[in-house]
C-alpha cells in the first residue's frame, strides 16, 4: 500500500477521472467558442411550418417538454475520423473515447442538456420546415450547379432517405426516439419488405455518372448496396444488417446474407449463432451501437470516408439530423481553415446543428429534391429491381443444418417467391424484435426490481 492510503490502481482510476473532468471542461468551452454570430435569413427564403401526421403534435403545442431517454442504437462509435486518442482517453475505454464520458448516438438524446443555448435550439431542432415549391425549385438549380461544377463530391446520408421505404427515422414526428420520449411503444415493421428508395437510386446512378465519388452512410438498412452502389464507394459507419463476420479470421472474412442477422444481437452482444465455414469461430455482426466503438474495417471502412472527406470539395447531406456526424472532426475537414473546407450542402426538414455553416439548407423531403435534382441535371432514375438486386449475387447461402438459425423473413427475388432459406423452416407469428432495431429500441427501458 503506497503512502496516502491508495493502492497504485486507485491512484491510476482516480487520476483517469480528473483528466476525463478536465476534458469535458475543455469540450464545453470549445463548443461556447465555436460557435458563430447567426446570420439574417434571406429575404427570398419562405418557409412553411410541415403539417405532423394524424395524432401527432408539434413540441410548441403539445405543451411539456418530452422526457429524455437513451437506448443503445446503431450510432455513436469512435472511429479513424475522431480526434486521435491520447493514453489517457484509450485508458478510459470505449465509452470514454467515444463520447467524452457521455453516450452519444444516431437516434439518441445529443446531450445538450448542459450546453449554453440549448433550451433555444430545442423546439427549433423538433419541428420540420418546408420550402415553398417555388422557393424549394430555385434552390435544387443552385444544388445542380454545384453538383456539376464540383470535382471531388461526397454524400452523408441519415435515416431520412430510408423513411419512404418504411423504416423510420429517429427524430422525426414518427421517429424512433420522438415516439420513445413520448412514452409510446416502437414496432418494428418487416424490415425484409423494404426496398431502396428514390434517393438510394438517385445516388447509385450520381455515383455511375462519376458525379458522386464517395457515400458515408449512417443506416445500417444495407439499401446502400442493394441499390446497386458499389461497395468501394460507400463506407455503412454504423454496419449493415445483412452482413456477418468471422474476427478470427485475417482478414475478417464477410458473409452477407439476404435476411437480417442481428436477430440474436444487442448492444455488447453481437455473436449471431452462426459459425465460420473456414475456421469455425462464431461470427458477429457488424452493427456499432449506440455508446460502442467501431473496430471493424468493412463495412464500416472508415479509411475510405476519411480519405474521401479530406479530397473533397462538396458535401451534400441528405436526411442526417447530423447531431452524430458532427462529432467526427475529420469529415468535416476541421484541421483545415475555412476558406478551404468543402461547401455544405443539407436537405432536411428539421434543424441541424451544421445549418449556419452550410452554403445552403434546402427544407423539403429527400425524393421530391432528389427527383428534382436529376431533372435538372437531365439524368434518368432507374428503377429498383429485385431481379438485378446484388445482394443475391453477394450473399453465402447458409450450410446444412443452419436452417434454423434465425427466424427472420429472408429477401426473395419475387414477392410471391419464398426466400432461399426460408423453405421448409418454421416461421413465428411473433413480431419482429431484437437486433438493431427492435431490441436496440429498449435496452435501456428500467424495470423494477421485485422484493
Amino acid at each position: 500500500m503506497a503512502a496516502g492510503g491508495l493502492s497504485r490502481s486507485e491512484r491510476k482510476a482516480a487520476e483517469r477521472v480528473r483528466r476525463l473532468r478536465e476534458e469535458q471542461q475543455r469540450e464545453r468551452l470549445r463548443q461556447v467558442r465555436r460557435r458563430p454570430p447567426r446570420a439574417a435569413s434571406p429575404p427570398h427564403a419562405t418557409l412553411t411550418a410541415c403539417p405532423a401526421p394524424a395524432g401527432v403534435a408539434h413540441p410548441e403545442e403539445g405543451g411539456g417538454r418530452a422526457q429524455r431517454g437513451g437506448r443503445p442504437a446503431p450510432g455513436r462509435e469512435r472511429g479513424p475520423g475522431d480526434r486521435a486518442a491520447g493514453p489517457e482517453q484509450a485508458a478510459r475505454g470505449p465509452e470514454a473515447a467515444a463520447g467524452g464520458g457521455e453516450s452519444r448516438g444516431v437516434g439518441g438524446p445529443t446531450g445538450d442538456a448542459g450546453r449554453p443555448g440549448a433550451a433555444h435550439h430545442r423546439p427549433r431542432a423538433s419541428r420540420q420546415v418546408c420550402d415553398d415549391p417555388e422557393e424549394l425549385r430555385r434552390k435544387v438549380r443552385e444544388l445542380a450547379d454545384a453538383v456539376r461544377n464540383s470535382k471531388h463530391l461526397v454524400v452523408y446520408t441519415g435515416a431520412g432517405i430510408s423513411t419512404a421505404a418504411s423504416i423510420p427515422d429517429y427524430r422525426g414526428p414518427n421517429g424512433v426516439w420522438t415516439l420513445l420520449q413520448k412514452g409510446r411503444r416502437v414496432s418494428a415493421a418487416d424490415l425484409s419488405e423494404a426496398e431502396p428508395t428514390l434517393t438510394h437510386m438517385s445516388i447509385a446512378r450520381l455515383h455511375e455518372q462519376k458525379l458522386v465519388q464517395h457515400v458515408v452512410s449512417q443506416n445500417c438498412d444495407g439499401l446502400h448496396l442493394r441499390s446497386g452502389l458499389p461497395r468501394t464507394a460507400m463506407s455503412e459507419l454504423h454496419g449493415n444488417m445483412f452482413i456477418e463476420v468471422c474476427t478470427a479470421c485475417v482478414p475478417n472474412r464477410e458473409y452477407v446474407r439476404v435476411f437480417d442477422v442481428t436477430e440474436r444481437t444487442a448492444l455488447h452482444r453481437h455473436q449471431t449463432g452462426r459459425t465460420c465455414h473456414k475456421c469455425g469461430a462464431q461470427l458477429r455482426d457488424t452493427i456499432v451501437h449506440f455508446g460502442e466503438r467501431g473496430t471493424l474495417g468493412q463495412p464500416l471502412n472508415w479509411e475510405a470516408a476519411t480519405q474521401a472527406a479530406s479530397r473533397a470539395d462538396t458535401i451534400l447531406c441528405l436526411g442526417s439530423s447530423l447531431k452524430v456526424l458532427k462529432k467526427y472532426p475529420r469529415l468535416w475537414c476541421m484541421t483545415k481553415p475555412p476558406s478551404r473546407r468543402p461547401k455544405l450542402y443539407i436537405v432536411n426538414l428539421q434543424w441541424t446543428p451544421k445549418d449556419d455553416w452550410a452554403a445552403l439548407k434546402l427544407h423539403g423531403k429527400c425524393d421530391d429534391v432528389m427527383q428534382l435534382l436529376m431533372d435538372e441535371l437531365g439524368l434518368e432514375i432507374p428503377p429498383y429491381s429485385r431481379w438485378q438486386d446484388p445482394i443475391f449475387s453477394l450473399a453465402t447461402p447458409l450450410r446444412a443444418g443452419e436452417e434454423g438459425s434465425h427466424s427472420r423473413k429472408s429477401l426473395c427475388k419475387s414477392r410471391e417467391e419464398p426466400g432461399p432459406e426460408d423453405r421448409g423452416a418454421p416461421r413465428s407469428s411473433a413480431p419482429v424484435l431484437g437486433g438493431w432495431f427492435g431490441r436496440g429500441c429498449t435496452k435501456r427501458t428500467k424495470r423494477k426490481k421485485v422484493t
